[in-house]
């Protein structure tokens, strides 16, 4: 007799483990398809292996600050290939705690590449398994973008799954891309003395944050000796006899061309959804863009099938994925649930300083007609970024001028991406930033740069 479960979920990410497993909680009969894995791109090739890496770079970075803090050594060495074994350790660790926690909630993982026989039937390539379902969850992620004039080869020019596998790193390097993924790969090969340079074809580094926080990172990684290149892009490469890539950087600007060579070039531009070989087009799943179509519940405009994660192209997050999860889990279920406002979540990117932010820019708020206040404070000024030696950077809300409400907040510093979850609940809690301003910070600790911010946007900031 054929086995018809409540939910199939087609990909095992940040997405698909998560909704597979809080379906299961909530009484469903649940079976995962993935084809590599489990724990998808954030996992395996993402998000866990590269904070790992950062993390050692972040130590390189102390150690070269050795005669600052009054230490000395002579004959550092330093092998990215110990970095390496720890990252993929680290990865395999966190798979075996996912394959536990689908067994421990009785949910059936099959290995395999899953397409759509119709809206509740798929078969699993290559073993040729029918599965039925009276619910399915597409979570398939996406991959990395690439560019027409700079054809993936993995060796010299790849993409940041290339660049986790590397065992060595090269001595030269450019990167086309200067959002997260561009200037994270930027710091960490930095540190460990690659030539970087980061080439973008905006006006600024990390285009998708406020305009001062660009500015703060730029003027970070211009004193760390990390060259980046805004208003720019490259023209199609070839490989020398010296076997490094020529190519030529032009600024936008007045055309302005420049000779480079370098190892690798590393193509960090986003994201496409891995929408394609699901068998869509079959049953009528709409697209846009190769990106899967949901509604508030993520549901398709085919009933009965759902898609969450970066395949929906709403936000490419891992965190987003697992909202979203939980959400169609217990719409499912008939929970009640409250829509997701993908403005006010949160973003983190892991390079040194961090930066975190939600909600509007300054910009973006007054281009919507608000009427906005701003409050500011440099880690400068703090006395716990002082004391660890990390002052570069600022904390800036964006507030509503009537009510004091947050409309954004921006961060650029030491561990900012480990402050933003306070402003957070202040927001999902309709507080106001008198009411931050109130709260009893703990001194000294990095955490009072949000409080001084928000008495800086009410006029009554005591140490700015």
């Amino acid at each position: 007799m054929e086995s018809v479960y409540d939910l199939l979920v087609v990909g095992a990410g940040p997405g698909g483990y998560v909704c597979a497993i809080r379906a299961a909680q909530l009484g469903m009969k649940v079976a995962v398809v993935e084809r590599e894995e489990l724990g998808g791109v954030c996992l395996n090739w993402g998000c866990i292996p590269s904070k790992s890496l950062l993390k050692n770079a972040e130590y390189i970075s102390i150690l070269k600050k050795g005669e600052e803090l009054g230490f000395s050594f002579d004959n550092l060495r330093v092998d990215y290939s110990k970095a390496y074994e720890r990252s993929r350790s680290v990865v395999q660790r966190q798979i075996r705690g996912v394959a536990y926690l689908l067994r421990k909630n009785n949910i059936e993982h099959v290995q395999g590449e899953a397409v759509l026989r119709d809206a509740h039937t798929i078969e699993v390539a290559p073993q040729g398994q029918v599965m039925r379902g009276r619910n399915i969850v597409l979570a398939t992620g996406a991959r990395p973008r690439s560019i027409p004039s700079l054809p993936i080869d993995g060796e010299t020019v790849i993409t940041s799954r290339h660049a986790l596998a590397l065992q060595s790193l090269p001595t030269s390097a450019v990167i086309v891309g200067a959002g997260p993924v561009g200037v994270e790969f930027a710091y960490l090969w930095h540190s460990y003395g690659v030539d970087v340079t980061v080439v973008e074809l905006l006006p600024r580094a990390v285009p998708n944050e406020d305009e001062e926080i660009s500015q703060q990172l730029e003027r970070a990684f211009s004193r760390e000796g990390i060259n980046v290149m805004t208003g720019s892009s490259l023209t199609p490469l070839n490989t020398g006899p010296d076997g490094l890539a020529h190519f030529k950087i032009r600024y936008n600007e007045g055309a302005e061309e420049q000779d480079m060579a370098c190892d690798v070039v590393l193509v960090a531009i986003g994201v496409t959804p891995n929408s394609d070989g699901l068998g869509l087009e079959q049953i009528g799943v709409a697209t846009n863009q190769g990106n899967i179509t949901v509604d508030e519940h993520m549901a398709t405009n085919v009933p009965g099938i759902y898609a969450i994660g970066d395949v929906t192209g709403k936000l490419p997050l891992a965190h987003v994925a697992s909202a979203q999860a939980v959400h169609v889990a217990e719409h499912m279920a008939g929970e009640e649930t409250q829509p997701l406002d993908y403005e006010m979540m949160p973003r983190a990117t892991y390079c040194m300083p961090q930066v975190a932010s939600f909600g509007l820019t300054e910009a973006q708020a007054v281009e919507r007609g608000h009427r906005v206040r701003v409050g500011k404070y440099p880690f400068l000024a703090n006395g716990k970024a002082q004391a660890i030696g990390e002052t570069a950077g600022m904390a800036k809300l964006v507030v509503d001028d009537a009510h004091g409400d947050l409309l954004g907040a921006h961060l650029v510093g030491p561990e900012v991406t480990e402050l933003l979850a306070e402003l957070s609940i202040t927001r999902l809690l309709e507080g106001t930033t008198l009411e931050l301003g109130w709260m009893v910070h703990s001194h000294p600790t990095l955490s009072e740069v949000v409080k001084e911010a928000a008495l800086a946007a009410e006029g009554r900031a005591v140490h700015a």
